[in-house]
């Protein structure tokens, strides 16, 4: 133990600084408690930048009978666009409809209908469906969102990109989500309210000695020895290797390492609408309008058995989503459409399912009280996160009795102390504080960070006056509000998880910014947020 961590007890330790970990760490600090969390990478630089980005009830877990899931997903959506109105918001949804498509599906409703309605075997029923989103319209208590309703594609201008088999669909509504920085702004939330946020650090040991938690990590500041009353093990991927190889526990849980990829391609579609397909594997995908001039298709379900560092999108699964979406568009997809692709690994309970589609996404907290406590955390989903934070503390309450309550339904993260619907207003002032600005970059500026996006552009009258130009409307005063704020310490931080603006930039620009970042700042600047440096 260094002088830094001597004599330092946290009440929580964190490993991981994915969405769980960090949303944790958030809830946790705000009832009173201390927190260390360590992150061997970036924040969010595993699964949780790897998403389809989106908050959403999952409208096909309906078929596999997880009800539960289901409205605890669908009342978070609306709590969550409360909160975080700048990185999420509604999005509408078509899903097209055809009486000659047949799916091979062995989902409990599949099973059931085939019994009941034998003739039918092999088909959603338009009413089936129908009656699945009634259940999603009414199951969360939708006050924000609009209703389903039908679409006549011969002349809505979402049928023109598609097939003209396709005559109708049914329009429901989810929500998108900036899924890295909903990461990197519940970091920052956590850090303002005291947490040690740790990046770049690897917890290499943890061990109990009587009443703690010994925990030994490889980070900047080289080894360090941290102690914790309780252990919260929110490794995702890892999780496993965290119970077997850092805490020399035999676990007797187990978790199914599923690789979503998602490709992005040029721009598919000119309307703001999601499209939800099915396909003939049982399997659905959805095609989403991204980053203004994109569209981001996604995602496939296939087991994963490598290191989840490994994930990459294969050219099989590149292939598979450009034939899936080219049975719906009327151009077909092609591989020169595509201008990036990605993967992650999502760590499922291992319930026994027959298939990765099948496993389930709900999440598992298994708490070890052999000696000061540990909470493992299994699955999960992005839009459960808070949810899954509550119910974390709920099993560590007992341990920690002066604990507060529950807290964060509602409560807004760093820049989204704004109405919901006044994103356009707030750009708008934006954008008449700084004429300099473009609509695209205070657009940008506002989605990614709301109220605070004035405080980034300060007094400046020009452009020039924020600093050096990165290129893609980054500047050297963005940067530096990443690095201090957000902890940002590379450029790959920078233009792939607090942005997607590598979508935008050339090898040279960002090769340019990652020299700028090491030597103006250093990355171990970017390591910690503490309340006093706000």
């Amino acid at each position: 133990m260094n002088d830094r961590t001597a004599g330092v007890v946290s009440d929580l330790f964190i490993i991981g600084g994915g969405i769980n970990g960090c949303g944790i760490a958030r809830d946790a600090t705000g009832r009173g408690l201390t927190v260390t969390l360590a992150e061997q990478g970036d924040l969010a630089q595993g699964t949780s930048s790897a998403s389809t980005k989106l908050f959403h009830g999952g409208l096909r877990y309906l078929e596999y009978f997880e009800f539960r899931l289901v409205r605890e997903a669908l009342e978070e959506r609306e709590t969550l666009l409360v909160a975080m109105p700048h990185i999420s918001w509604p999005m509408r949804f078509v899903l097209p409809l055809s009486p000659d498509m047949r799916f091979e599906s062995d989902t409990p409703t599949s099973r059931l209908l085939g019994w009941v309605m034998p003739w039918a075997r092999g088909r959603r029923p338009d009413w089936l469906i129908r009656l699945g989103l009634f259940m999603y319209d009414t199951m969360g208590g939708r006050k924000i969102l609009p209703a389903t309703r039908t679409l006549d594609l011969t002349n809505d201008p979402a049928g023109r990109p598609l097939q003209p088999k396709f005559h109708k669909a049914f329009e429901y509504s989810d929500c998108w989500v900036e899924d890295s920085r909903l990461v990197a702004l519940n970091a920052r939330d956590a850090a303002l309210r005291g947490a040690h946020i740790l990046t770049r650090t690897r917890v290499t040991a943890a061990e109990r000695r009587g009443d703690l938690w010994h925990i030994t990590a490889e980070g900047p500041h080289g080894t360090e020895t941290f102690r914790a009353r309780a252990l919260v093990n929110a490794g995702g991927p890892w999780v496993m290797d965290v119970i077997r190889n850092v805490a020399h526990l035999n676990p007797t849980e187990g978790v199914r390492l599923v690789r979503g990829s998602h490709i992005v391609t040029k721009k598919l579609f000119d309307h703001g609408r999601c499209y939800f397909f099915q396909g003939s594997d049982g399997r659905i995908i959805f095609a989403i309008p991204y980053e203004q001039d994109f569209t981001l298709i996604g995602t496939t379900d296939k087991d994963h058995t490598s290191a989840p560092s490994d994930a990459k999108c294969t050219d099989e699964e590149r292939d598979y989503l450009l034939a899936f979406a080219s049975q719906y568009f009327a151009r077909p997809v092609t591989r020169d459409d595509v201008v990036w692709t990605y993967s992650g690994v999502r760590p499922l309970y291992n319930d026994g399912a027959k298939s990765a589609t099948a496993a389930t996404r709900d999440y598992v907290l298994k708490l070890d009280e052999n000696g000061p406590p540990l909470l493992n955390v299994f699955g999960g989903k992005i839009t459960t996160y808070r949810r899954l934070a509550e119910s974390a503390l709920a099993k560590l309450a007992p341990f920690f009795p002066k604990a507060k309550s529950g807290w964060t339904a509602r409560v807004p993260l760093p820049g989204g102390d704004f109405p919901q619907d006044q994103v356009a207003a707030l750009t708008a002032a934006l954008k008449a504080a700084h004429p300099f600005l473009t609509d695209y970059w205070a657009a940008r500026l506002v989605r990614a960070y709301g109220t605070e996006a004035a405080q980034i552009v300060g007094n400046a009258t020009t452009a020039e006056a924020l600093g050096q130009d990165f290129g893609a409307t980054l500047t050297e005063a963005e940067v530096r509000w990443l690095m201090s704020h957000e902890f940002a310490a590379t450029a790959a931080d920078v233009v792939w998880r607090r942005s997607k603006l590598g979508l935008r930039m050339t090898a040279d620009q960002i090769e340019t910014l990652d020299r700028f970042m090491t030597s103006e700042v250093g990355a171990g600047a970017a390591r910690a947020v503490s309340p006093a440096a706000e």
